[in-house]
């Protein structure tokens, strides 16, 4: 079974949840995680930044940060900045929606075990993330 629970504790006064849960969904299926456990909140730069410093010592906000907590089922939490996707989806001209849905399958693919600590990496997981919401229809860069 896979658990998706989503949480808006930014100031976005809506967020896309079934369209979220449907790319997260893929993703998992995809990668053939059948049974997980995941929280997804969307919360403020300051509340990612401080995750950012506590947790991996990194003293700056970013977009998306997942913490895996069990390996059998598979469990975390995903912590996603509403305010860097807002900033991202004006630079890379999607719209922001499009942006909320790729960080959350962003790191549903870190949960699994990808990495984008190199270019290469980075290209990969990209690459996913288009196919994943692809898949559900999302229409991207529309």
């Amino acid at each position: 079974m896979i658990d998706i629970k989503i949480f808006n504790k930014s100031n976005l006064s809506r967020i896309p949840r079934k369209k979220i849960e449907n790319a997260v969904k893929a993703g998992f299926i995809g990668e053939k995680c059948n049974e997980v456990e995941v929280r997804i909140i969307y919360d403020t730069d300051e509340a990612v930044h401080q995750l950012n410093r506590e947790y991996l010592g990194h003293d700056y906000p970013t977009d998306v940060i997942t913490f895996p907590l069990e390996e059998r089922p598979l469990e975390g939490e995903i912590y996603i900045s509403a305010e860097t996707a807002a900033r991202q989806a004006e630079e890379y001209e999607e719209t922001l929606n499009e942006v909320l849905i790729r960080l959350a399958v962003h790191g549903a693919l870190h949960l699994v075990g990808y990495d984008d600590d190199t270019d290469e990496k980075k290209s990969k997981m990209n690459t996913l993330e288009t196919h994943y919401m692809t898949e559900e229809n999302l229409q991207l860069n529309k």
